[in-house]
């Protein structure tokens, strides 16, 4: 009972559905029962479906105003074999609704399958007569268990379709739950999924097994062509083959060469529509007869319109993800070319909610403050704002674009100082920036030198390579960046950088793992950093120890930067 009263509020749109039963004979008032238990029933919502028990007919009303509190009310008898009353399924809407002819159908079909379960426990404890005509009703008490239970297969059906498609986040995902749902009742020989895209008709594979097409058409494939997917697309209708000569007369002798190719003799393509128009078609097809019935239509109808639902939420979701990855690709732009220096970046989103997030890294020319040196001093840095979804992302592009203008606000001044004015800016603004970063200078020096100066705000250490081939962590810092933290004066730290040397920045998705200790990993990164060959590049070192260490996909989105000195025999060929 449960079951057919939250199917009878799904398929009506409605807040409430319930079966009220009530035993012949009996004071509706005193005796009747309800499903869900759980769920209270306003009385004037009661004396209706008292009303529909009396009246022997539906009753679909609009509104009304009955016990003060305004209600929509749907409500159909359910009848034993004999025709007596045995109570009603009924949904409750708590605005006006106005019942659509589609709906008062559902309904009333649903009601149907229901007062044959329940006429179906009744008789199950009645014993069979040993007489012909006995015989002649056991037969047909047969036919109709079975074809009860066929009813109710399909209301089962309808209702994991309606629960599982409800919680699918991709295309593919959309198109392996839409097979596992319809193989275990339906038991089609194949199933398709076609897309319509631009005025352009694509299929949808299955991601585990692929599949083979039903059409011998090219995909993509014009909307306007005679083959029957196109045709219900364009149409918007359930298009129906019974049989291979109906196929060939109705779309011509090359319609026909899937469904040899495949062995199919029966088809139906459903149309999939959405908010705007048609989305694209269902195929479902057997390799033997099968009766599609108005009954039979009316459930592919109604998993057609799920599975719509959740194509449009699919389509929605992954547009939403293409563009947050290109938001965040055009805020990591190309790093600069520097006379002296090689430089290589890396990001990598998390595997999670709109995998993108609040990690970056940045490198750019600063401001020439003296004309005694040709080559302009270098900043860089590599930051995390707190999260992993568009806000952090909008975020994160906030503040680094703040950040390079505080730099080229605050010429010849150190990190610190620049990031103090970042967090200035921050408060002044109201931007809620919170996360860790580290910001760094490199300046030319003498015999292919480059001095190094830091700020660091919480975050995990650099670390820093030299030609004798040991490797050190950077690990002053200062408090990471929150909005309700009081302000503390920030401080910088320098050190020499020798021709050979390498300095790489990381954000925490690359040594922070669940049941791991996340200083044993950073130190096991920089036994990595150690271990590389001599003169490797650059972006082929980082993708080893993104691969090393964080492995596709992660929880938590990475980026790294590297910058290396190069060797004097290097930097004499430069």
């Amino acid at each position: 009972m449960n079951r057919f009263a939250r199917l009878a509020a799904r398929l009506l749109s409605a807040p409430q559905g319930m079966v009220w039963l009530n035993p012949a004979g009996q004071t509706p008032d005193v005796t009747s029962e309800c499903w869900p238990a759980e769920l209270p029933v306003a009385p004037s919502v009661r004396d209706w479906c008292a009303r529909v028990v009396e009246l022997g007919e539906p009753v679909f009303l609009p509104v009304s105003g009955d016990g003060g509190v305004p209600f929509a009310f749907a409500g159909v008898p359910l009848v034993g074999s004999e025709g007596e009353p045995l109570g009603v399924l009924a949904v409750v809407d708590v605005v006006p609704h106005a019942w659509s002819a589609g709906e008062e159908r559902d309904l009333m079909d649903l009601a149907s399958a229901c007062s044959a379960q329940i006429r179906t426990r009744a008789r199950s404890g009645v014993a069979r007569q040993a007489s012909e005509n006995a015989q002649h009703a056991a037969d047909t008490a047969e036919d109709e268990a079975m074809r009860v239970q066929r009813l109710l297969d399909r209301s089962q059906l309808l209702l994991r379709v309606s629960e599982d498609l409800a919680d699918t986040s991709g295309l593919d995902d959309v198109r392996r739950k839409v097979g596992d749902l319809v193989r275990g009742d339906l038991k089609p020989s194949y199933i398709g999924l076609v897309l319509l895209r631009q005025g352009m008709l694509h299929r949808v594979p299955d991601p585990i097994a692929g599949d083979s097409p039903l059409e011998d058409v090219p995909t993509p494939y014009p909307v306007d062509t005679s083959w029957p997917s196109a045709a219900s697309v364009r149409e918007n209708r359930m298009v129906v083959i019974n049989d291979r000569a109906e196929l060939t007369a109705a779309y011509g002798p090359e319609a026909v060469a899937g469904f040899d190719s495949l062995g199919l003799l029966v088809a139906v393509f459903l149309p999939l529509r959405g908010a705007h128009g048609v989305l694209g078609t269902l195929i479902l097809a057997w390799d033997s007869p099968q009766p599609i019935d108005v009954a039979e239509r009316a459930v592919l109808t109604t998993i057609a319109a799920y599975t719509a639902q959740a194509v449009e939420r699919a389509v929605h979701l992954d547009e939403r993800v293409i563009v947050a990855h290109e938001l965040q690709q055009a805020m990591l732009t190309d790093l600069p070319a520097v006379t002296g220096l090689e430089l290589a970046a890396l990001y990598q989103p998390a595997a999670q909610d709109d995998m993108v997030g609040g990690d970056w890294y940045d490198a750019y020319p600063l401001p020439v403050v003296s004309d005694e040196c040709d080559t302009p001093a270098l900043a860089i840095t590599v930051g995390d704002i707190t999260g992993h979804d568009m806000k952090a992302a909008a975020l994160m592009g906030q503040v680094r674009s703040m950040l390079r203008q505080a730099d080229h606000d605050h010429p010849g001044m150190g990190p610190d100082h620049v990031l103090s004015a970042l967090e200035a800016a921050c408060g002044c603004l109201g931007i809620p920036a919170s996360g860790t970063l580290v910001h760094a200078h490199l300046t030319p020096a003498d015999n292919g030198h480059w001095h190094l100066t830091w700020t660091n705000a919480g975050h995990l250490p650099p670390l820093l390579t030299l030609p004798d081939g040991t490797a050190h962590q950077l690990t002053p810092h200062d408090q990471l960046m929150h909005p309700q933290l009081p302000p503390r004066p920030r401080t910088s730290h320098s050190r020499l950088l020798p021709p050979g040397s390498v300095l790489f920045l990381y954000t925490d998705g690359l040594v922070e793992k669940r049941h791991e200790d996340t200083e044993e990993n950073v130190e096991r990164l920089a036994r990595l950093l150690t271990t590389a060959p001599v003169g490797v590049p650059l972006d082929t070192l980082l993708r080893s120890l993104r691969d090393a260490a964080a492995p596709a996909p992660t929880e938590d989105d990475v980026a790294m930067l590297a910058v290396r000195v190069p060797a004097r025999d290097d930097t004499a060929s430069r």
